[in-house]
């Protein structure tokens, strides 16, 4: 799941760039191409994730941006770009979403996978709570991090991409999205494991 998780975020942080500054005509055509170019067509339980998680963060999105509406539908902003606020929240969302999408296609397939107890109780009723409440918060936001020099000094090799990093943001922030894929991935993986561990523990 991590290689498969690195290579989806990575794909869809070269795909920011045109977004601010194409944006896309409607929802669906939004999904169809996000689906198309970070999903990819692999056939494996974690490619199957990507896709759905990518197609739930869109609507994810929308629910919380109404104005994304007016960047598709007809609204003042169409034909133009979409902001970072609502791209910073795709690119986060959709790692949380990815996460409860595999989630629950392990509880449906009945893979002998451990997953959190309070999951495998009631998969239907608890995993969209799950992530809603443990995930989404641990995957690093591209903005966050551009608005911080330090944060920014972690995210990119040099200081003088730092400096090309402030001066042109619209740039730089896919670039910023590229290099916390691995940081992201890990902390939304490596809680499924914690939960696992500390599930067992009470357990034990």
């Amino acid at each position: 799941m991590y290689d498969t998780a690195c290579a989806a975020g990575e794909r869809l942080a070269r795909v920011l760039g045109s977004l601010a500054a194409e944006g896309a005509e409607s929802e669906n055509a939004l999904v169809a191409r996000l689906v198309s170019e970070v999903g990819g067509d692999g056939g494996t339980l974690a490619d199957a994730a990507v896709r759905r998680g990518m197609a739930a963060a869109v609507r994810d999105v929308r629910s919380r941006h109404p104005e994304l509406d007016d960047a598709m539908g007809g609204g003042a902003a169409v034909g133009g770009g979409f902001t970072w606020d609502i791209l910073c929240d795709l690119y986060q969302v959709f790692f949380a979403d990815m996460v409860g999408e595999f989630l629950r296609a392990v509880v449906a397939e009945h893979v002998k996978l451990a997953v959190p107890v309070l999951i495998a109780t009631d998969p239907e009723g608890r995993i969209a709570d799950w992530v809603a409440e443990k995930v989404v918060d641990l995957v690093p936001s591209p903005c966050e991090e551009s608005a911080e020099a330090t944060g920014l000094a972690q995210a990119v090799d040099t200081a003088q991409s730092v400096v090309g990093a402030v001066q042109d943001p619209s740039a730089a922030l896919p670039k910023i999205a590229e290099l916390l894929v691995p940081r992201a991935v890990g902390k939304v993986l490596g809680l499924i494991t914690e939960e696992i561990t500390g599930e067992e523990g009470a357990a034990a």
